[in-house]
């Protein structure tokens, strides 16, 4: 039985360091022109999990506890926290554009209010205000971990515009694509606060492999809401993924029990009536069930990882975030 006192709800525990996460970013998004800013700061409204930076000041704190037993948060650990925040709501934004996507965290897309010519020329400037952000943080460091982000989320976009022929290579591809769009940004994030908290490269280590297998259970499990829960607990039309023709690990594992989904694959689910067969088929395959115990035993890996570092209420709540990943329904 886990005693009260341990089970804190790790976002509880995060947000205390992200008090005035939003209107930091606004500030950092300071424009002169209205309608830019009012595109800018539409996402940031501070009605999401806020997700990503509350594992990042967590990562912050339990580093900084591990190497000098203090667990104070430097400015520097925080920025890193909004920074990442402004890269992902950046991506988002430029996401919706290439896959036309009319609602997100259940309002319109920037690209449905404002079109598309704009819209990515907002994420071009939230995208800036980051680069801006982190070059303050004045670590070379620091500036090149995290811009190794934005080329994988580059890199994984264009991995999710392909498809592979071959089907041992199809579930490779899934997975690096995966860890490129949504997994390098926790990892790096992660490794960057432990770079300003702790000298020691074996807690890089563990941070950037926590962020990593914590980030690629995350979408695993994005994959299966997608089919499972329904479009007003996601924000978003549910089975998204089908109808912009993109084959996501329930799928891929279907396929090793009807193979006739290859064909659809490949043709990227275009004819009339695919995207319902799949559907189907998904279900009546263990798709479902094999990709979530794949992120089972990513979270697994995670918590091993951040289990090497000295025990602090941070640490505990990023063991207690990996298992939250598993059982969220939306």
């Amino acid at each position: 039985m886990v005693s009260d006192e341990k089970y804190k709800d790790p976002f509880k525990l995060g947000r205390k360091d992200l008090k005035n996460l939003y209107e930091d970013i606004k500030k950092e998004l300071w424009v002169s022109t209205t309608e830019l800013k009012e595109m800018c700061e539409y996402y940031f409204d501070g009605k999401g999990k806020a997700f990503r930076p509350v594992i990042v000041v967590l990562m912050a704190r339990a580093c900084n506890f591990h190497h000098n037993k203090s667990e104070e948060m430097q400015a520097s650990q925080r920025s890193i926290a909004a920074i990442a925040e402004m890269i992902h709501t950046a991506t988002l934004v430029h996401d919706d554009v290439i896959d036309d996507a009319n609602s997100r965290r259940g309002k319109l897309t920037v690209n449905q209010i404002w079109g598309e010519r704009k819209a990515v020329l907002a994420g071009d400037f939230i995208l800036s205000a980051a680069s801006l952000a982190l070059a303050r943080v004045g670590n070379t460091t620091i500036v090149s971990v995290l811009t190794q982000v934005i080329e994988d989320l580059v890199r994984g976009e264009f991995l999710q515009l392909g498809s592979k022929e071959n089907e041992t290579e199809r579930f490779a591809h899934y997975l690096e694509k995966t860890f490129k769009k949504t997994a390098s940004l926790i990892a790096n994030s992660c490794k960057a606060v432990s770079i300003l908290g702790c000298p020691d490269p074996k807690v890089h280590e563990i941070a950037y492999q926590y962020g990593k297998n914590v980030g690629i259970a995350f979408q695993l499990i994005d994959d299966v809401l997608d089919f499972t829960a329904c479009s007003s607990q996601l924000g978003k039309p549910a089975s998204a993924d089908l109808k912009l023709g993109i084959a996501t690990g329930p799928v891929l594992f279907a396929c090793q029990q009807f193979p006739e989904i290859n064909a659809m694959i490949m043709r990227r689910f275009s004819l009339p009536g695919d995207v319902e067969r799949a559907h189907e088929y998904v279900f009546q395959s263990d798709g479902l069930q094999q990709t979530t115990y794949l992120a089972q035993r990513y979270c697994h890996k995670a918590i091993q990882e951040i289990s090497k570092l000295r025990p602090s209420p941070e640490r505990d709540a990023l063991i207690q975030l990996a298992e939250m990943v598993l059982s969220r329904d939306k």
